[in-house]
């Protein structure tokens, strides 16, 4: 047990939990790491603390700047938390089509926010692009720049994935991850691919992101869209080029349903949006390799998802219904599918 002297150092050191009913039906052990339990209830608040902490020690961020990012939620909310720690402050800029409780929360953590209407990247409104802009402008603003940063993939290669190493005792068969910005995937799969070069690295994407089309075919195109918030770009960038990637997966909103209503009816577990996508691509993964552990995170919980994941009106406004009424129907659906995982590879000779 930890006594910390302020609240970024109770970042990291997160729990594995064991999916009892999906491990049972799959056959294989099905862990989430337990990244709700970070101070600022996400994963993002690893990436935050080493940005800043990376950036206190080479100089370019000093006592009395701000700290400015763009993000879809949780990166802002980390962000805000740790420079709280670190006597700074911080502004996020956030398209406002995310969900409310996310907004809530990087107020509540003391950060200041700008919400802007969402649009594609290429457009200079985009919130990334006036992140950007308001930290070039003024000489006290600090830029975290999280896509492009790559302090965020070592905080992952660093910290995240050495703590998977030791917790399941170096007998890990398949890791599977969704990508936002890359840094989690990226950091993850280098360190554990040291470790192991036979353990299986899977992908994991949302409709509307465009990472499944280009690692199998070199270029970014998306259909559709999801209502998994951060996840899924649409550029190539310097996290995500330091990922190791065997296998590719494209998961519609629809099964993602299906394990959400199914771990929180029948394990206990709130997963939010991404959290229940990694967690559907981990169970896949175990269908196709029974007897094997797969390790996945629980990005947040589902109290940031509350209002558009478990929420009935809005599912209903996007004509949004879970896949299958049972998850042993998901499980038929997987089996009878066994070219949906793409053999990819993605990493030892791109970078």
């Amino acid at each position: 047990m930890r006594v910390a002297q302020n609240v970024a150092e109770l970042i990291g050191n997160t729990d594995l939990l064991r999916i009892p009913s999906l491990s049972e039906l799959s056959g294989s052990n099905i862990y989430i790491k337990c990244e709700f339990q970070n101070p600022g209830g996400s994963i993002k608040d690893r990436a935050a603390l080493q940005m800043v902490q990376d950036a206190l020690e080479k100089g370019e961020l000093k006592p009395g700047m701000t700290i400015v990012e763009g993000t879809a939620g949780n990166t802002g909310i980390g962000l805000s938390l740790v420079a709280k720690a670190y006597g700074l402050d911080c502004l996020a800029i956030m398209p406002n089509d995310q969900a409310q409780e996310k907004e809530r929360m990087i107020s509540l953590f003391g950060g200041q926010l700008k919400t802007v209407p969402p649009c594609p990247f290429a457009n200079p409104d985009h919130f990334y692009h006036q992140a950007r802009r308001l930290a070039e402008d003024n000489a006290q603003y600090w830029w975290a720049n999280q896509f492009e940063n790559l302090s965020n993939f070592r905080a992952h290669y660093l910290h995240t994935g050495p703590e998977i190493w030791q917790q399941t005792k170096g007998n890990i068969d398949v890791f599977v991850s969704v990508a936002g910005t890359g840094g989690t995937i990226a950091g993850n799969s280098r360190f554990l691919k040291q470790q192991n070069p036979d353990i299986e690295v899977w992908s994991v994407d949302p409709d509307g992101s465009g990472i499944f089309h280009f690692l199998q075919h070199g270029e970014y195109k998306n259909q559709g869209g999801s209502l998994t918030e951060g996840i899924g770009i649409m550029r190539l960038v310097d996290n995500f080029k330091q990922a190791q990637i065997d296998y590719a997966l494209n998961l519609p909103d629809s099964q993602v349903l299906t394990i959400a209503r199914h771990v929180q009816q029948h394990d206990g577990i709130l997963l939010g949006s991404s959290s229940a996508l990694n967690v559907a691509g981990a169970f896949l993964a175990a269908l196709h390799r029974p007897g094997k552990n797969i390790v996945t995170f629980a990005c947040d919980l589902g109290e940031r998802s509350a209002s558009k994941l478990y929420n009935p009106d809005y599912l209903k406004s996007r004509e949004l219904s879970a896949a299958f009424d049972t998850i042993a129907g998901l499980k038929q659906h997987y089996l009878a599918n066994p070219q949906l995982p793409v053999k990819v590879s993605w990493g030892n000779s791109n970078v």
